[in-house]
């Protein structure tokens, strides 16, 4: 469903969870994450149950990560940049 996309010859790199990517510039954290296979971006804190990236355009916010050592940034929202360092939010505010 969701993949990098076509003919970009340069790419970034980021870290999701202590793995390295190469992704493409200009696309936002969640559609890289995605693009990798990474559908599961953070947990619910009222249910427990997993959660994906849903209405990308920052209104349902359940696509918060932690990037860059803050908590709680809507990655549907944040372009990628070179050397991010994301990490997935288990519980509120706080990171994995």
């Amino acid at each position: 469903m969701f993949q990098p996309p076509p003919n970009v010859a340069k790419t970034i790199q980021i870290t999701f969870e202590e793995q390295t990517y190469q992704v493409a510039p200009g696309q936002t954290v969640a559609a890289a994450l995605m693009g990798e296979g990474h559908l599961m971006l953070r947990k619910s804190v009222v249910s427990g149950e997993t959660r994906a990236a849903f209405c990308m355009m920052g209104i349902c916010f359940d696509c918060l990560l932690e990037i860059d050592g803050q908590p709680n940034q809507q990655s549907c929202m944040i372009q990628v940049r070179e050397g991010m360092n994301i990490q997935r939010q288990l519980k509120k505010g706080e990171c994995a």
